[in-house]
């Protein structure tokens, strides 16, 4: 099975096989936006996947 290469651009594995991504919605349109909201759309969130998401997704890791 080959790798979901648009959704591995988008993520990345940790030491730890933990996934991490950033949150949508934060390139522009941010000028009106409380700079508190714009600094927590630049942190990584953490994803939850179950074993068969991350086996279709990722069949590697």
């Amino acid at each position: 099975m080959k790798t979901n290469k648009s959704f591995t651009k988008r993520i990345k594995v940790t030491k730890n096989k933990k996934l991490v991504a950033r949150t949508p919605g934060g390139n522009h349109f941010n000028a009106k936006e409380r700079r508190t909201k714009q600094l927590t759309r630049k942190r990584g969130g953490q994803l939850k996947f179950t074993n068969k998401e991350l086996g279709r997704f990722l069949p590697g890791v």
